[in-house]
């Protein structure tokens, strides 16, 4: 599969820029495919390559001494990972694996830099980007220091569930726990409550959510 413009023009890094530049950064773009459970990366090690989710899901997390897992993030199409190593030029801070088939559009470390040296646009969408990632950041602690389980579990589904029982990635609830700071049985217990209040609704395995305002509500999102 050919790395396409179309999907360049809309990731973050790439904002605004025109097509001759584009077209440019295309030759430096190259694809990656892998499987379900393949690690893309791995805690502890130097990393030299920015990848862009082209099709499928991959988490970000970080293992325990003990074997306990804690998921940052879930990178869907048109996200990246591993910018803060390529860019900062330090090991990985976590671990990456792919939730399923997965094909990625990668750019090394090296062409990243002469990308970014020769348009300074580009060197502006990448602070925004970091950007983000900080305020992530800020709100993961937030979560797990103010926010009662339910209702992070409730934020969790406003950003992963889907409204319609369509594409939003397959967590398990092991998963939904390793991502909110808690055990699988009190994310049980939580989904549980919101089917029964009729917050949520469960269609062939998939959470659909049937009460977005009460969600937000229990979310603390306005």
């Amino acid at each position: 599969m050919a790395v396409q413009l179309d999907f360049l023009r809309k990731l973050p890094y790439f904002a605004g820029i025109n097509e001759t530049v584009l077209e440019a950064i295309k030759k430096y773009v190259f694809e990656k495919k892998a499987e379900r459970g393949e690690t893309l990366a791995f805690e502890g090690e130097p990393s030299d390559v920015l990848s862009f989710v082209y099709t499928g899901v991959v988490k970000v997390f970080k293992t325990s001494a003990d074997g306990k897992e804690q998921i940052f993030r879930i990178i869907r199409p048109g996200e990246s990972f591993n910018d803060v190593p390529v860019l900062g030029g330090g090991a990985n801070l976590v671990s990456a694996e792919a939730m399923g088939p997965v094909v990625l559009n990668n750019i090394k470390k090296k062409d990243l830099e002469t990308i970014i040296r020769e348009n300074p646009a580009v060197a502006l969408n990448v602070i925004k980007v970091l950007s983000r990632r900080v305020e992530e950041l800020v709100a993961l602690v937030e979560d797990f220091s103010f926010r009662h389980v339910t209702g992070r579990v409730a934020k969790m589904l406003l950003e992963y569930a889907d409204h319609r029982a369509g594409e939003g990635p397959r967590l398990t609830q092991q998963e939904m726990a390793a991502m909110i700071g808690t055990a699988r049985e009190m994310v049980g217990r939580s989904l549980k409550n919101l089917e029964n209040e009729g917050t949520i609704r469960m269609e062939r395995n998939r959470i659909v959510i049937a009460n977005q305002q009460a969600l937000k509500e229990l979310a603390g999102v306005i």
